[in-house]
C-alpha cells in the first residue's frame, strides 16, 4: 500500500548509507556462492532482532547474477560494531569467505559506505510506500520550500522546479535546474 501524496524524508542526525552485494561469477560453482547468498538473510534477521544495533532501514534487490542490499545506519560506529562483532553472524561469514572462497573467483562481494551529514541529502516520494530514508526517518509534505530538489537541500526557496507538482511548466527564466 502506498502513502498518498508527495512527501520528503528528513533525518536530523548524520547517518550512513551502506551498500553491500554479491555477484555470482561462475553459476556452476554453487558450493561457493550459495553460502555467501544464504549468509545475508541470517545477518539481516540478527540485526533486526537486536534492540540497538543501529540499522534504520534495509532493502534487498535481486538481479540476474547478484544481490544488493541497501542499508541506512544510525552512524558508522554502529555499522562497524556489527561487522566486527566476533559473536555475530557477520564475523564467521567474513572468515569463511576469505579462507574458502575469495581466491576462487566463483563469487565476488563488494560494499560501499557513505556518511551523510544533515542537510546533505534530499528525497521525494509521490504515492509511494515508505522506503529508504522515508522508512528510516521522519516524513513531511514536499511543498513550499520543499517543492524542488534545490529547495529540499536548502539552496533555494523551493519555487525553482521547472515543472510544478500539479504539472504546470514554469515560464522561461522562472525555474532553475532541478532534477
Amino acid at each position: 500500500m502506498s502513502d498518498d501524496g508527495r512527501y520528503t524524508a528528513e533525518l536530523d542526525e548524520e547517518f550512513v548509507v551502506f551498500l553491500i552485494g554479491m555477484r555470482i561469477n561462475a553459476l556452476w560453482r554453487v558450493h561457493e556462492w550459495l553460502p555467501v547468498f544464504l549468509a545475508m538473510p541470517r545477518m539481516l534477521r540478527e540485526i533486526r532482532s537486536r534492540d540497538r544495533a543501529g540499522l534504520l532501514e534495509s532493502r534487498t534487490t535481486v538481479s540476474w547474477r547478484g544481490v544488493t542490499v541497501i542499508q541506512y545506519w544510525e552512524g558508522f560506529e554502529s555499522l562497524r560494531a556489527y561487522a566486527q562483532d566476533p559473536e555475530g553472524e557477520h564475523h564467521p561469514a567474513w572468515v569463511e569467505y576469505n579462507t574458502q572462497v575469495a581466491d576462487s573467483g566463483g563469487v565476488g562481494i563488494w560494499h560501499e559506505t557513505y556518511r551523510v551529514r544533515p542537510g546533505d541529502h534530499e528525497t521525494v516520494y509521490n504515492n509511494m510506500p515508505r522506503q529508504g530514508l522515508a522508512a528510516a526517518g521522519i516524513t513531511r509534505a514536499a511543498d513550499g520550500n520543499l517543492t524542488s530538489a534545490a529547495g529540499r537541500l536548502g539552496r533555494t526557496d523551493g519555487q525553482d522546479a521547472p515543472i510544478t507538482p500539479s504539472g504546470e511548466t514554469a515560464k522561461a527564466g522562472e525555474a532553475g535546474e532541478d532534477p
